[in-house]
C-alpha cells in the first residue's frame, strides 16, 4: 500500500508540473530550451494586472462571470476583481487545493479536506459550507441549478447551490493506479461530461447522476502499472456535434455528442489537453509541441514544436489565434490556419499551469505566483 502510495504521488507530480523543477522524472541538470526570436505581427497587450496569492503546490484557474474575475489563492484567498481593481477579497480561514467556480451569483472553491465552500459573488460572504470527504484538485463547474464538485478520487457530486445539499453522486471503478491531477469537468444543458483513470470519456445526467453514455478515449496497455496509465487528465471540450478528450499515453479521441459513438480517434499523448472551434481540434502533446487535427477525420492539419520542452500548457482558441503558456511565465500566440508564432507576452516569470480563461477577444491568465492577468490578442 506504501508503495502504491508513493506510485501516485510521484506520477502525480507528472501531471500537475510543466517543467523539470515540477517533474521528477524529468532530469535535475535539464533546462528550459531558450525562445528563438519571432518576427511579431500581433500585439499582446496587458489590459490589467491583479493579485491573489500563490498556489503552491495545487493549480488554481481564474473564472470569469459577467464583468468580474474570480481567483483562490492556497491560504484560502479568494478575490473578486473588475479591471484589475479588487472589489472584494475574503478569507475562507482554510487552505484552498481546487478552484474557482463562478457564475453572476456564486463562487465555489474546495479544500484538502474536503470542504466544499460557496460564496456570495456579489458580496464575497459565505454562503454555506458542506463536506463530501475526499481532496478536491479540480475547480467546481456550476449553472443555474446545480453546482458538480469533482474530487481526488474521481467521484462526482451534484449539490444543490441555495445551500450545497446533495442530490447525487457518480463514481465508478478504477484502476490500481491513477494519476493525480487538477483536471475538472464541462457542464453543458443537462449533461456533465469528465474524463477518468483508464481512458473513458462518460457523459452523466446533470439531474440526477445516473450515466447517459461512456466512450474509450485510450485503452490500457503495456507489462507494468506505470506503462498501463491512460487516463484523461484534462477537461473535455465540446462542439456542436463532437465532444473531444485526450489521454496520457493514449489517443485523442471524438465521440457524438448525442450518443457517444466514436467519430475517430488519433494516437497521441497529452497530459496538457486540447480545445476545439468549429473545424479543428488543437493539442499539445507531451513534448510540448502543439498540433491542429481535422475535426471531421483526425487527420493532421499543422505541428508547431519550436516551444517543445518549455512546459506549455493547453491550447485555447481565440478567434484566428490559439494560445497557450509555458513554464517561464510567458504566453504564446499562433496562428490558427498554421500554427506560425507570430506573438508572445511575459507575465510574472513563474509557471502558467492552470488553463487559460477566455474573455471577449481576449485572455485571463493566473500564474502559480499568484498574478492574474488581462491580456488583449489582436
Amino acid at each position: 500500500m506504501k508503495a502504491r502510495r508513493l506510485a501516485l504521488v510521484v506520477a502525480g507530480a507528472l501531471i500537475l508540473g510543466a517543467c523539470s523543477s515540477l517533474n521528477p522524472f524529468s532530469s535535475s541538470n535539464s533546462k528550459i530550451p531558450p525562445l528563438k526570436p519571432i518576427t511579431s505581427s500581433l500585439n499582446a497587450t496587458e489590459l490589467w494586472k491583479g493579485r491573489v496569492g500563490g498556489a503552491g503546490r495545487f493549480v488554481f484557474q481564474p473564472a470569469v462571470a459577467a464583468d468580474s474575475v474570480f481567483a483562490a489563492a492556497a491560504d484560502g484567498s479568494v478575490v473578486r476583481l473588475q479591471a484589475g481593481r479588487s472589489v472584494w477579497k475574503t478569507s475562507i480561514d482554510s487552505p484552498i487545493s481546487g478552484g474557482v467556480g463562478a457564475n453572476a451569483q456564486l463562487v465555489v472553491v474546495g479544500s484538502p479536506k474536503g470542504e466544499v465552500i460557496a460564496l456570495d459573488a456579489e458580496s464575497g460572504k459565505i454562503k454555506w459550507r458542506v463536506r463530501v470527504n475526499a481532496e478536491i484538485l479540480a475547480a467546481p463547474v456550476l449553472s443555474d441549478g446545480m453546482v458538480v464538485v469533482r474530487s481526488a478520487d474521481s467521484r462526482l457530486f451534484g449539490l444543490d447551490p441555495a445551500d450545497g445539499k446533495q442530490r447525487w453522486v457518480y463514481q465508478r471503478a478504477l484502476p490500481a493506479l491513477s494519476l493525480r491531477n487538477a483536471a475538472g469537468v464541462v457542464l453543458e444543458g443537462n449533461a456533465v461530461f469528465a474524463g477518468f483513470p483508464g481512458g473513458k470519456l462518460v457523459a452523466v445526467n446533470a439531474v440526477n447522476g445516473s450515466l447517459m453514455w461512456e466512450g474509450a478515449v485510450a485503452v490500457p496497455r503495456g507489462a507494468t502499472e506505470l506503462e498501463r496509465i491512460a487516463d484523461i487528465t484534462s477537461v473535455p471540450v465540446l462542439g456542436t456535434r463532437a465532444a473531444c478528450a485526450v489521454a496520457y499515453q493514449g489517443r485523442v479521441a471524438c465521440f457524438d455528442l448525442a450518443n457517444g459513438s466514436t467519430l475517430w480517434t488519433r494516437d497521441m499523448s497529452s497530459s496538457r489537453g486540447l480545445d476545439q472551434d468549429g473545424r479543428q481540434v488543437f493539442v499539445t502533446d507531451e513534448k510540448g509541441a502543439v498540433h491542429a487535427l481535422d475535426l471531421s477525420t483526425g487527420a493532421s492539419a499543422w505541428k508547431q514544436d519550436q516551444l517543445a520542452g518549455r512546459g506549455v500548457g493547453r491550447p485555447r482558441v481565440v478567434g484566428e489565434y490559439v494560445v497557450v503558456g509555458d513554464a517561464e511565465g510567458y504566453v504564446h500566440i499562433l496562428r490558427k490556419d498554421d500554427g506560425g508564432l507570430v506573438g508572445r507576452q511575459r507575465t510574472d516569470s513563474s509557471p502558467i499551469l492552470a488553463d487559460i480563461q477566455r474573455v471577449g477577444g481576449g485572455i485571463v491568465v493566473q500564474t502559480q505566483d499568484g498574478s492574474v492577468y488581462a491580456l488583449g490578442v489582436q
